[in-house]
């Protein structure tokens, strides 16, 4: 019975705090943590629970030891009356010898209670012995568990900062998507393009614009060859012919 409302209230305490961290959840660090102390604080309160126990068993064990002692006393001193008995019986003190008698017989009435108290006492002390080793052998398995906790605990959050980790990574591979139009990539490569095409149509402007300067130098000479044959047709002279082989 103490073996299983030990454990029994530990047990309810610990599935209500589970219950109650899981439905509150946010942080799985801090409700991991708070997970073992809760269980630390179990195993504290069983720990202090089971020490109770042992100390009463201890004292069963004395009262029967105390018990167990008394009643070899009171047979020694019953068969030291007897023995006493005998002598002064065999020395003619008969009515000594009657009262050591009654003495032994007192005495051995005493041994009777002391070995009937003892034996009464016995099974209880069996079977909370044998509660203790259950407790014991309880509270060894909950430290056990708490050491797997610790260890899951750490697993656990190792495991959610990677997953938070690969989680960051594809958002982030994503968000530079070169193959989306709207990202921020596809938007500087379209400026980039834009540009190169302003430069390419100010490079053919300025080609254009050459090449009519060119022109322009054409016509200046003819001009300037006309002007030459005017002034010459005006003064007299002949005018030049040109060298058709020339």
């Amino acid at each position: 019975m103490a073996k299983q409302s030990i454990f029994g209230r530990i047990s309810t305490l610990m599935k209500a705090n589970i219950n109650a961290l899981l439905d509150s959840a946010e942080d799985p660090q801090k409700m991991l943590d708070q997970l073992v102390r809760d269980y630390s604080n179990s195993i504290a309160d069983a720990e202090s629970a089971i020490a109770e126990t042992i100390g009463n068993l201890r004292l069963l064990e004395r009262d029967h030891q105390e018990d167990v002692q008394a009643a070899t006393e009171w047979g020694n001193k019953a068969l030291a009356a007897s023995r006493k008995a005998d002598q002064l019986r065999t020395a003619g003190n008969l009515a000594d010898a009657d009262k050591f008698d009654n003495l032994a017989k007192i005495a051995l009435q005493r041994q009777i209670s002391e070995e009937n108290e003892a034996r009464a006492i016995a099974p209880t002390i069996a079977t909370q012995t044998e509660v203790v080793e259950k407790l014991k052998d309880g509270l060894n398995g909950m430290k056990g568990k708490l050491e797997q906790l610790k260890s899951k605990r750490s697993e656990l959050l190792a495991r959610a900062k990677t997953a938070e980790a690969q989680t960051k990574v594809h958002d982030a591979v994503r968000s530079i998507d070169v193959l989306d139009p709207t990202s921020e990539l596809g938007r500087f490569e379209d400026k980039v393009r834009r540009q190169e095409a302003l430069a390419a149509g100010k490079q053919e402007l300025a080609a254009s614009s050459i090449d009519a300067q060119f022109n322009q130098l054409e016509d200046v000479g003819e001009l300037t060859e006309v002007e030459a044959r005017l002034a010459a047709l005006k003064s007299g002279a002949p005018a030049k012919a040109i060298d058709a082989g020339a």
